[in-house]
This record gives structure tokens, sequence and C-alpha cells, in this order.
């Protein structure tokens, strides 16, 4: 299976579109190793900005470029650059919805060995309730590079979260099309919604299901805001629960979105794979999944349990 870095993926796609659109600038802090930003710094001198470690200056002046017409790509890690500079991205990029595309990495406990200070698990809560930022989470490398591509056609801010590790490109996950969900596997059993990624241990839960004969249907959430409100109605009234998987925690992300829909248009029972409560913690990033509980065997569980209360 193909693996590949989401990060790599987003350094060469900022290439991309700095050939063809002069009106993109980049900007970091003093992390374009490791986001792969400096891919666009070794082409594009003039369009790159290293800020320094300084993660709430370089969104405030990203606001300030992109208020010039400018495009503004804005990267570091994920903790830095949705907790320490929320403020700058909430009164200063958001309220004005600026053109400022913040495509964090390094998400999640998969990090790894970097441990809880570096592990962002409440990133997709404190974008996601800010009025007009929209937040796409893609599954894989080709899904990362559309999910950037998208961004720039989108008015406003956009947060795509990416992950330090590589993931496995997937089959059946192209033709990315902004807030809306995409239907990979079709089932009548449960429903499996996820997104990053969880999407591959999704995939593997539900393979793994089929053999016992129960059938799930299996969407991938990218766009967590603005999310695909039918697909989870549907989803809803036609199977008989749901299982929300994401590498974040379950209070304010994407089980908190398919709750809050669920519980206003189709009451269904609704379990949740995710961090509980915790903060990360440092070790190897398979490790860390099978400790905060998501796997496919975690996954597995919470589709029995449905199936089970309704039978």
């Amino acid at each position: 299976m193909d693996l590949q870095y989401q990060r790599d993926v987003y350094g060469e796609t900022l290439v991309e579109l700095g050939r063809k659109d002069h009106n993109i600038v980049v900007f970091d802090a003093d992390l374009s190793g490791s986001t792969r930003t400096c891919l666009f710094a070794k082409e594009f001198k003039d369009r790159f900005f290293n800020m320094g470690v300084a993660e709430q200056n370089m969104m405030a002046t990203a606001a300030g470029m992109a208020s010039c017409g400018k495009i503004v790509f804005a990267s570091t890690f994920a903790m830095f650059a949705t907790g320490r500079a929320w403020d700058q991205v909430r009164n200063t990029i958001s309220y004005s919805n600026l053109n400022v595309k913040i495509v964090a990495t390094h998400a999640g406990i998969s990090v790894g060995p970097d441990g809880a200070s570096h592990q962002a698990l409440e990133d997709i809560t404190l974008m996601r309730i800010i009025p007009t930022m929209k937040v796409i989470v893609p599954a894989d490398g080709p899904q990362t590079r559309e999910a950037v591509m998208a961004a720039i056609e989108i008015t406003g801010p956009v947060y795509i979260r990416l992950g330090r590790a590589k993931v496995p490109t997937l089959e059946g996950v192209g033709h990315f099309r902004f807030g809306q969900a995409q239907l990979l596997l079709d089932g009548k059993d449960v429903t499996i919604i996820a997104c990053g990624l969880m999407v591959k241990q999704a995939l593997d839960a539900a393979a793994a299901l089929k053999n016992e004969g129960i059938n799930c249907r299996v969407l991938n959430m990218h766009t967590i805001k603005p999310i695909d409100r039918m697909a989870i109605i549907d989803a809803a009234r036609k199977t008989k629960g749901i299982v929300v998987c994401e590498e974040h925690t379950v209070i304010g992300g994407l089980s908190s979105s398919v709750d809050e829909i669920v519980s206003e248009e189709c009451p269904t029972r609704v379990l949740r794979v995710g961090v509980k409560e915790r903060y990360g913690q440092s070790g190897e990033p398979d490790e860390l999944l099978n400790e905060y509980r998501l796997t496919p065997q975690d996954i597995i569980a919470a589709c029995k349990k449905i199936v089970t209360r309704n039978q």
C-alpha cells in the first residue's frame, strides 16, 4: 500500500499553485522543514516569509497581507496555529473574513514522541466555533492536494488539518468536493463517520464486520465545517445507529457536529471513538492509537453495541 506524508503533498502543491498564481504568499513560524513550506521557499524566495517562533505575529501579519489582496497560506504545528494564535485567528483573520488559509501539520496524538504539549487534540473544536472559518481534515495524500486546491477557491479563512506520520493512499477517496461527504461503503446496519487517518481505521473495521454479517456504511467526512447535514440525516434514517471516529477530543469536533444534527433532525444512537477527556502523551503513534482506543477493534466494538441493542 502506498504511504505518503500529507505535509509533503502540501509542500508540493504549494509550489504548483505558486507557479500559476503570483498572488499566493506563504508564511511559516520557523518550522518550514517540518511543514514542508520549505519547498515553496526554495522556489519563491520573495513570496515566502519565515516569521520565527512568533505564531501570533504570523497570523496578524498574514491578515494584513490578505487585506491587500494576497492569498496567504500560513503554516505551523496545529497546536500553535490554533491554540497559541487563537486570538489573532478569531479577531484579525476571521472577523474580517480574510483570505488566509491555515494549513497546520502535526495534529493529533499520532505526532507521537513529542507528547502532550505538541499533540493538538482540540484544534478542530477551536477552529469550528469561529463563525467564518471553514474546516477540512483530508484522509490521505491525494485528498490533501485536492483540499489545498479547493481552499484557494473558497472566499475567507480555511483551516486544513494534517498529521505528522505517513498515511496510506486510499482507494475511492478521490473527487474531493468541499462540504460534501464521501460515501466509501454502503450498508444497512451501522454508519461509520470518520475523518483524517481514522478513515482507514473505519474501512478496516467495516471489512472485518462484513465477514461477521454486519454491513456498514462508511462516510469520509473530510469537511467538518460546513458539514454535510443531509449525509448525516440520511445515515440516521437508514441505518441502526452511527459510530463517529476522530483522532481528536470527542468534545466539539466531528462527534459533536454529528450529535447536534442528529438530535435536531433524526434522533438515533451515536457512539464516539475518539479521545475522551485526556491529554496526549509521548509514545509511538501506533502505541498511542491503541492506548487511546482509536483502532479498528474499538470501532468494531462500538458497531456491535449498536447492532446488539437494535436486535
